[in-house]
């Protein structure tokens, strides 16, 4: 009976190196689109109303110089935001976790400065900074930032206690604690973050464009939203989320290379030799 057990975990450890998860992803996006595409048909819907998705593809190919050129400025915007808020999230939240009283006194600040829509605030953004890059670049930011703020200092906070009191009674200084125990304890939390602000990057710059823009993903969103052009509506969509789930397996793959040894990345299955 034991021997039959390791046997099916060693079967099922192998089907797992040569089916990958992402593969069972992709059959099933796959799946739901061809429901989407056969159900659209079958049932006649108008295009106007749900393209299916082999229209939506032929007008991506059909207006891909269009599309690609509003997808470099938005692309530009989502990038420059995200980094933004990878240099100044990552850095405030050490200083915050090390000391105490400035976190105590700056972090309801914070907290109070999500709660406010930053749709509502994009068209003051835009009167302050103008037209330009900046506005829809310090969008993408103010959204990013606080997700990766929080996951950071939550990381930096879950060094034990008896790590840093021995490190202490050793003589170490605080810039070899922070290195050697509160970083590496914090990696995982941070990539957290990214994970998730990598997403949002993009709503801000689209939201960005949304308010004042003559270029961008978002800004021909609008336009075809206004000609009631709803396939290249849809097209625009799928390239928005496509430029998503690139950067998000971007940071996740920057993950699995910087932190091999985390849980997360480990085999489910229990692998013996």
């Amino acid at each position: 009976m034991v021997a039959q057990t390791q046997d099916e975990t060693r079967a099922t450890t192998s089907r797992r190196r040569w089916w990958p998860a992402s593969l069972d992803s992709t059959l099933l996006g796959l799946a739901l689109v061809l429901i989407w595409e056969v159900g659209v048909r079958v049932g006649q819907v108008p295009v106007y109303l749900l393209p299916p998705p082999s229209t939506v593809l032929m007008r991506i190919v059909t207006d891909y110089r269009l599309l690609f050129m509003h997808t470099i400025v938005t692309v530009n915007e989502v990038l420059v935001g995200f980094g933004l808020a990878i240099a100044v999230s990552i850095p405030l939240a050490a200083i915050l976790a090390q000391f105490r009283p400035l976190e105590r006194a700056l972090y309801p600040i914070l907290v109070a400065s999500q709660t406010i829509p930053k749709v509502a605030i994009a068209p003051l953004i835009v009167v302050w900074f103008g037209f330009g890059l900046f506005p829809k670049v310090l969008i993408a930011f103010l959204i990013c930032f606080f997700p990766i703020l929080i996951d950071a200092l939550i990381g930096f906070r879950s060094t034990p206690k008896e790590v840093i009191w021995l490190a202490r009674s050793m003589g170490a200084p605080r810039r070899r604690i922070f290195l050697n125990f509160q970083l590496p304890a914090a990696l995982p939390h941070i990539f957290g973050g990214l994970k998730v602000a990598s997403t949002l990057a993009v709503v801000g710059a689209v939201v960005g464009e949304f308010v004042a823009s003559d270029r961008g993903l978002g800004y021909q969103l609008i336009v075809a939203n206004g000609m009631l052009d709803v396939v290249l509506s849809f097209a625009i969509l799928v390239v928005l989320s496509v430029v998503g789930i690139l950067l998000f397996a971007l940071v996740d793959l920057v993950e699995r290379l910087l932190l091999p040894w985390h849980i997360s990345h480990r085999s489910t299955g229990q692998e013996r030799p």
